[in-house]
């Protein structure tokens, strides 16, 4: 069996080492993170305690398969959606509220 001595590696390959290990565990603390505040509907497979296993056991590779594939997409919520409106654009829509309509009458921001 080899020991390896970290003191006899170039320090090129120290840094190198060094970064991967940082990408590594900043990879795993963001999954982790997401994982604990995701509900467990938008985990792919609904099993939380699976993703966990493979975040923590398969290191680098399980943090990122989790990344890509471990969550679903999200939905945008209903209160955060423009309702339809007369106007064509939501932006149309907005500055007929806020100056009027392009014919001379009021807009729901103006008084007259």
């Amino acid at each position: 069996m080899m020991i390896l001595d970290l003191g006899s590696l170039p320090p090129a390959v120290l840094a190198v080492l060094g970064v991967l290990a940082l990408v590594q565990l900043t990879l795993c603390a963001i999954a982790l993170v997401d994982l604990a505040r995701r509900p467990r509907e938008a985990v792919v497979f609904g099993n939380r305690w699976a993703w966990l296993a493979i975040i923590v056991l398969v290191n680098l590779i399980g943090a990122i398969v989790y990344l890509a594939i471990g969550r679903k997409q999200a939905t945008p919520h209903d209160s955060l959606r423009i309702p339809p409106g007369p106007s064509a654009t939501p932006s149309s829509s907005l500055a007929d509220k806020l100056y009027g309509m392009p014919d001379g009458q009021p807009g729901n921001g103006e008084t007259q």
